[in-house]
């Protein structure tokens, strides 16, 4: 899988700092980003700022946390303590055991990140894990971050695709989250073109690939076998990859499913676009399940996540693995550095 000075391992200027909006605070968001401080220099992490509650992160590590009003302090202090704005709330921290207050701080630390990476005060921005059922209770209208980041960006949702980044492999989904029985009634020639399109165009801007492979997964068994096992790909999928084509896309497919993703295949695309959510989180979760990296493209900032949820069962047990959390902030942290160059 290429991607652009993949040796980098400072690829923004310590002076602008990522941006980390911390997720629920009784979740595992708090333990994975301190632990990723502690690993900082050995992994070879730029600078970075947390937005929320520095009581979730005390909660939960005994470590140095500075309070910071401005994400300029951030270099300063980033070797002796992590920073933190604050989030003013009124939830009381408790690993483990969610509430409304919880999620309402969550909601207001990723409003703040995300303002200030739109305003350059922040050269990338990074999610943590939250819990959409608490979120939808506090009135959150969105899908998920995702949609909300979108939003505040100003970009239609049907223009950004979710990127789930490993390190030897990339896939996007075309339909996310919907039931399986209504994923081919949702696939259209022009959504598949859409996600294509944002994923070419991440992989030029976010990882400087110039001329990029994306390999098409199709939806039946057999890609359809012609038609025999469904008409999916001849209706649907094969008119997408020719408009594709005649844009000067390259695109391979549509190639069945099971033989997309063993590491001879691998090697001959930089993302391979799949046609639902499983199709494409499960073999990355199989290759990097402690290393998977949720990144949103087609937005004029970059977002990542880890790909993973709170796990509020082991928040507070010091059983929380930051590889992911480390995996995202050194994928955001290359990709602005790739979409800072002229």
């Amino acid at each position: 899988m290429r991607e652009a000075s993949a040796a980098i391992r400072f690829p923004v200027t310590p002076d602008i700092p990522l941006a980390i909006a911390l997720g629920d605070p009784a979740g595992i968001g708090p333990e994975i980003v301190a632990k990723s401080w502690e690993r900082r220099q050995a992994e070879g992490l730029a600078p970075f700022f947390a937005v929320g509650n520095p009581e979730a992160v005390e909660a939960v590590w005994r470590g140095p946390v500075r309070a910071i009003a401005d994400p300029g302090e951030a270099a300063e202090c980033f070797d002796r303590a992590i920073p933190i704005i604050r989030v003013d709330s009124n939830a009381l921290i408790v690993p483990g055991t969610p509430d409304l207050d919880g999620a309402r701080s969550s909601i207001d630390a990723l409003e703040l990140a995300v303002g200030l990476t739109r305003s350059g005060a922040a050269s990338a921005l990074v999610t943590g894990p939250v819990s959409k059922a608490q979120l939808y209770a506090v009135g959150f209208a969105h899908p998920g971050q995702t949609e909300f980041v979108a939003e505040r960006c100003g970009v239609a949702s049907d223009l950004v695709a979710m990127m789930l980044v490993g390190p030897s492999l990339r896939t996007v989904p075309v339909t996310v989250h919907m039931p399986l029985r209504d994923v081919p009634a949702a696939l259209t020639i022009e959504k598949i073109v859409a996600k294509a399109r944002a994923t070419a165009r991440g992989l030029q801007r976010q990882f400087a690939i110039a001329e990029p492979r994306i390999a098409v997964a199709g939806l039946n068994p057999h890609a359809g076998e012609g038609g025999a096992m469904g008409r999916d790909e001849v209706e649907v999928i094969e008119p997408a990859l020719k408009r594709l084509r005649e844009e000067g896309i390259y695109v391979t497919g549509p190639h069945p499913a099971d033989t997309l993703f063993h590491e001879r295949m691998r090697s001959r695309y930089d993302a391979a676009l799949c046609m639902y959510h499983d199709q494409a989180l499960i073999p990355l979760k199989t290759l990097h399940f402690d290393e998977g990296v949720n990144m949103t493209l087609g937005l004029p900032i970059v977002r990542t996540s880890p790909d993973h949820g709170t796990a509020f069962e082991i928040a507070g047990k010091n059983q929380a693995h930051p590889g992911a959390m480390i995996a995202a902030l050194r994928t955001a942290g290359r990709a602005a550095f790739h979409m800072a160059r002229p």
